[in-house]
């Protein structure tokens, strides 16, 4: 399932049968879809020669065979309202064989009886097959129209894509600010210089960096798995500790060890198909949120400072192997992360920030309600003593807590260096993603995209001019 999913409902009467026999269409993938407020479902007397099975098809999303990068041509064209108008349009592509990667319908603003349709098709303009059937579909059609290549901004279509992003770091791991536990020890800056350097040099289809943590940084880790492993026993969500019994397991979780970010990578792709990548600081909202839609999260691999190990200024080892890494174990949980990468490819900046203020309130510090009770599955909640106990309701001040609902946490305010004043609780993960599909859907977007693991590619159902920000 992804974030890209359009259903056609009600009058959309179609048929198995006329999908074996448009074969280049459907096995191309056909999209068939509601594209927001403005379109509407097919007309069924538009549609209604489609014998009857094709209906199956019309409620499922089909993949795309190409890779985004093929000559495509856009045409929108209206037919009357009559039984066969549309089949005999999609004739003209069959014929031809000409793979159509996506096609939406709305009634025409010009007629009552007329219904629009904009398609999108493999083929350049200037190919003759293609001029020959843009010549015939004119002919059948009340009026055509050519549609230009819609512009949004750049995004990655390949795992290797992601390899620019360590270059764009806004924080390099290994500078730290004046007020930071661990600015005026030499040592400590030296160790996180040598781990950054090895996180900037990774690239896409490397082993990931084994580092060699010391006695002192072994220490730090111990004391935050112990007391935080403790809590979760009484305030983590079940996945997060059921996740964690296999890590301890299968990738050496354990009080006296640091486990290795390949290790734990290895393990969740065969898990969920998530993995892991070295960072060596911050990454901007957008090239964070579209390595998601790879099913790829990016991950420090240097400790907080042995004088303040319950305190971190930023995102370390302990906050992504503990706070992270488990979820990432939960199928649900991690087919819900992926709608949020997915979602904001060539997202706008506006979108950009809703779907990372989304990320903030559910996969940072979301809460979930099971068996009646209150539990923690946001990484920033699993990775602090102080909040997890806040945000349950144990502190002097007690925080407000919403049902979760992306449409209105995506609007809302937070702060970055206090406890946050509020929370949204989901009923399930299941319930959690169903909701941000929903929202990814009102995002304004000329294209839909879907991913291909077995490819670790990136696929769109129309060509696009990408602007580099």
């Amino acid at each position: 399932s992804t974030n890209t999913q359009r259903r056609v409902h009600g009058g959309a009467a179609a048929d198995h049968n006329m999908a074996l026999r448009l074969g280049s269409l459907t096995a191309s993938g056909l999209r068939l879809f509601r594209q927001r407020a403005a379109y509407q479902p097919f007309s069924l007397a538009t549609c209604q020669s489609f014998p009857r099975a094709f209906s199956s098809l019309a409620n499922t999303v089909l993949a795309t065979s190409h890779d985004g990068e093929k000559d495509m041509t856009g045409v929108l064209f209206s037919l009357e309202d009559r039984p066969g108008a549309l089949q005999n349009a999609l004739q003209t592509f069959f014929k031809r064989n000409i793979n159509l990667t996506r096609i939406e319908s709305r009634p025409s603003l010009r007629s009552e009886r007329d219904f629009d349709f904009m398609v999108d098709f493999e083929g350049s303009p200037e190919d003759p097959m293609v001029q020959a059937l843009i010549a015939e579909l004119r002919s059948i059609s009340k009026t055509l129209t050519t549609v230009g290549t819609p512009e949004v901004p750049w995004f990655p279509r390949r795992m290797s894509d992601l390899d620019s992003f360590s270059r764009k770091t806004l924080d390099a791991g290994s500078e730290l600010e004046s007020d930071h536990p661990g600015f005026h020890d030499p040592e400590y800056r030296q160790r996180r210089i040598m781990i950054a350097d090895n996180a900037q040099a990774f690239r896409t289809g490397m082993e990931i960096p084994r580092v060699n943590y010391s006695e002192s940084e072994i220490k730090t880790w111990g004391m935050v798995y112990r007391k935080l492993v403790d809590m979760y026993k009484q305030h983590a969500c079940k996945e997060q500790n059921e996740a964690l019994l296999l890590l301890e397991k299968h990738c050496g979780y354990a009080e006296n060890n640091i486990p290795q970010l390949e290790d734990i990578s290895q393990f969740l792709k065969q898990k969920t198909g998530f993995s892991l990548r070295p960072v060596q600081g911050l990454l901007s909202a957008r090239d964070f949120l579209n390595s998601l839609a790879f099913r790829c999260f990016y991950s420090t691999q240097y400790i907080r400072h042995h004088s303040r190990p319950l305190y971190t200024p930023e995102p370390d080892v302990c906050h992504e192997l503990l706070g992270h890494a488990p979820m990432f174990a939960n199928q649900e949980f991690a087919d819900f992360s992926h709608e949020i990468g997915l979602a904001s490819l060539g997202a706008s900046d506006e979108d950009i920030t809703k779907l990372a203020t989304c990320y903030w309130f559910s996969v940072e510090f979301g809460l979930c309600q099971q068996d009646g009770n209150l539990k923690a599955y946001g990484a920033g909640l699993l990775s602090s003593f102080g909040e997890l106990q806040y945000s349950m309701g144990l502190g002097e001040t007690k925080p407000e807590i919403r049902p979760w609902d992306p449409f209105k946490a995506c609007i809302q305010p937070y702060p970055i260096t206090t406890y946050q004043p509020v929370y949204y609780v989901a009923n399930s993960f299941e319930d959690a993603k169903a909701k941000m599909v929903a929202f990814a859907e009102s995002l304004k977007r000329p294209f839909n995209v879907r991913y291909v693991p077995s490819r670790s590619t990136i696929v769109c159902d129309r060509k696009l001019k990408t602007v580099k920000a």
